[in-house]
């Protein structure tokens, strides 16, 4: 039996630490199975992911092939079953889309021969350029029942509660990415009407003409068409889960992974989370699943896999743990050469994540393969089910032949150090200092817009990433074990510091919301831009009003133009700093932080009832004192420090419900470091904690 609470996965009543490896079963030969099985066994982990792919087993409408008829690598339940006689439990991610690299995304190609009309109408009335589908159009549904109707059935009777290795089922795959990516939201007929109808149920008048929409009606489409597609996502997601426990499946959980990283960075995965987030969290049941590309895990990017991890958690339900469903662990050369990632990066990456409380993870990919031809030929250059040619997946840490790399080792060894504590570590959560940093779902409804008003606002929202990377960054250079807390559904803690890299538009129920935070006594630090409009773009200030602040103009510099900024007061020692963006506020008590050439405030004190807060309208360096005494005027402080000089060492630490630690320390720097390691002034290991270059390590603490 299979429970989710306490955010733990816990299994016949044992708390546990799911390590999966994706293996492609329709990549390879039937007769490479077990070898590429075995391997992953030896590498420690415990489970089997693999995508099923519709577009693999119906082929021509109708000629279901789930048992090796038309191919023996077809014969789904033999490969569940074999993963089982090694001792392995299953996860299966049957779609109907999965993505991975498939042609039409894993869709059959009859679906949309038969059913064009599923095929949505966007912007101007045109049809969409990827192969998205509209995921609730009638004949898409039955056509996808169909398919769960076969698929399901064999998980069903292979579940762990009866005997199996099934622990787990993922409901599509990356819902919304596609729309997002490419800048086209489904606006066929039935969608536009069943939104008016979600627009009556909200008190909201219709809107003319969505398709070309006059500037008048931006404001109201970026904000009703984002929240309408919330819960469209999530009614698609229910749908889905109806029809695996109509055909058996019930009793495990139902998966939903997020996406968004790319290009070593995670600014766009909250894109995701702000997509589905109602979805998975409609009822119990549901886990959320991160996905992780983040490549070479360094000093830029480390915040990005932190940030991503608490972000996640602060809005999933009480009992939900993280999970990953597609932990990026190759050399990350999808291009045959074009890179290649460390295997210390890939170890890091686990450890840290681990630490953060992630239950499961999902080495993706572990085993590469080949793309079979299809049975039923298309004219596109190749006839393959895939796009990337024959070999696929030959970064993975066990390649397309089956020989295994250096990836493979060092995961060996960290997957298998991990589960000898796993008892401790599948209860364990992250130990946290008073702070926490704010998270804004609506400042990541940027995944549609058209020129004009539209766009001005998706580009105002996507303003505030770069100062969230930065403070994220200095905040784990300053030592800090922070979370995360959905500003906007969660009730704020006033014993916790709030971070917010706040977005330029900001509802007036949120803005009224931060100023009752500090007015009961609340201490606030807000980074970047001002907020003066609301979400629909219009003008909104009952934050900066409540703290006497009146914003000017923003400046950025150029080629003849080098905005510098000079500390006052307690700040008056920081030497003077260029900055590329400012916001100044005029001269106002309590200033730190000013314009050199003006005197305009850009940093100041403000208090308000009980509470305070500190506002910085301008992106400087992370001279990290500065923001320590910032931080510490608030009441922040980070109880565990290292004698790091050069700040290339993030160490956090966590507790089990038995009530033992864990350290994890992770060496980002090329050299080796010896450090003390203390908590609240006091060693927190009894001797100096030794790394070598660009590694990791978890540790009991005594």
């Amino acid at each position: 039996m299979i429970q989710i609470a306490e955010r733990r996965i816990e299994i016949d009543g044992k708390p546990r630490l799911i390590f999966a490896g994706e293996i492609h079963y329709f990549r390879l030969a039937r007769n490479e199975w077990e070898d590429r099985i075995l391997k992953l066994k030896d590498l420690g982990a415990n489970a089997v992911a693999s995508y099923i792919p519709w577009l693999v087993h119906e082929e021509a409408e109708g000629e279901f092939d789930v048992t090796g008829k038309f191919r023996p690598e077809n014969d789904v339940a033999a490969f569940i079953d074999l993963c089982h006689q090694h001792g392995l439990w299953f996860i299966a991610r049957p779609g109907p889309y999965i993505m991975a690299e498939m042609k039409n995304e894993g869709i059959p190609y009859w679906v949309y021969k038969k059913y064009p009309e599923v095929v949505p109408l966007t912007w101007k009335g045109d049809r969409a350029r990827s192969k998205t589908l509209d995921y609730l159009a009638p004949n898409f549904l039955h056509a996808a029942d169909r398919w769960y109707g076969q698929i399901m059935p064999i998980l069903a009777s292979r579940l762990q509660q009866k005997g199996g290795p099934v622990i787990a089922v993922q409901l599509d795959n990356e819902i919304g990415m596609l729309s997002w990516v490419n800048n086209q939201p489904d606006l066929s007929d039935h969608v536009l009407a069943d939104f008016e109808v979600w627009q009556h149920r909200q008190g909201l008048a219709p809107i003319p003409d969505i398709r070309n929409p006059k500037p008048e009606f931006h404001g109201r489409i970026h904000r009703e068409l984002g929240d309408y597609y919330r819960d469209r996502n999530a009614r698609y997601i229910a749908k889905l889960r109806t029809f695996a426990e109509a055909r058996g499946v019930r009793d495990v959980p139902f998966l939903v992974n997020i996406h968004g990283t790319g290009g070593g960075k995670s600014a766009t995965y909250p894109i995701g989370i702000s997509q589905l987030y109602r979805g998975y969290t409609q009822q119990p049941g549901y886990l959320s699943g991160s996905d992780h590309y983040l490549g070479e895990l360094t000093r830029e990017n480390i915040g990005d896999l932190y940030l991503l991890n608490a972000f996640t958690a602060c809005v999933n339900r009480p009992e939900q743990p993280l999970t990953s469903l597609e932990f990026e662990v190759g050399t990350g050369d999808y291009g045959e050469m074009g890179t290649r990632q460390s295997s210390a990066s890939a170890v890091m990456k686990v450890q840290l994540s681990i630490a953060q409380g992630n239950r499961l993870l999902n080495y993706y990919l572990l085993a590469g393969g080949r793309n079979p031809k299809l049975r039923h030929p298309v004219p596109d250059g190749n006839g393959r089910v895939a796009f990337t040619g024959e070999r696929h997946g030959f970064a993975a840490p066990i390649n397309p032949e089956g020989k295994t790399d250096s990836h493979f080792d060092a995961l060996k060894q960290a997957t298998r150090t991990i589960l000898e504590h796993e008892s401790d570590l599948a209860t364990a959560t992250e130990e946290h200092d008073n702070l926490v940093i704010g998270f804004f779902p609506d400042a990541y409804k940027t995944d549609f817009h058209v020129a004009g008003k539209m766009e001005t606002i998706v580009r105002d929202l996507e303003a505030c990433r770069s100062p969230l990377d930065q403070i994220s960054r200095t905040l784990l250079r300053l030592g800090f074990r922070y979370g995360a807390v959905d500003v906007q559904g969660t009730e704020l803690d006033l014993k916790k510091v709030l971070v917010v890299a706040v977005p330029r538009l900001l509802d007036a129920s949120i803005q009224t919301k931060l100023v009752e935070f500090v007015q009961a006594g609340g201490k606030l630090f807000m980074y970047g831009d001002l907020p003066v409009r609301d979400n629909e773009g219009k003008s909104c200030t009952i934050l900066l009003d409540a703290f006497g602040i009146m914003g000017k103009p923003p400046v950025s510099g150029d080629g003849d133009y080098h905005p510098s900024l000079t500390g006052v007061d307690w700040a008056s020692g920081e030497p003077e700093v260029r900055t590329w963006r400012a916001q100044p506020f005029g001269s106002i008590a309590g200033t730190f932080l000013k314009m050199a050439d003006t005197g305009d405030s850009v940093g100041a004190e403000r208090s308000l009832g009980t509470g305070m807060l500190s506002v910085i309208s301008a992106q400087i360096p992370a001279h990290l004192p500065f923001f320590r005494e910032l931080l510490t005027r608030l009441g922040a402080k980070a109880s565990v420090q290292t004698d790091d000089s050069v700040a290339g060492t993030v160490i956090t630490t966590m507790k089990s419900a038995s009530g033992k630690r864990f350290l994890c320390a992770i060496n980002l720097d090329a050299e080796a470091k010896t450090l003390s390691v203390t908590e609240e002034g006091r060693p927190l290991l009894s001797e100096p904690l030794a790394t070598a270059g660009r590694t990791s390590v978890i540790l009991p603490i005594a």
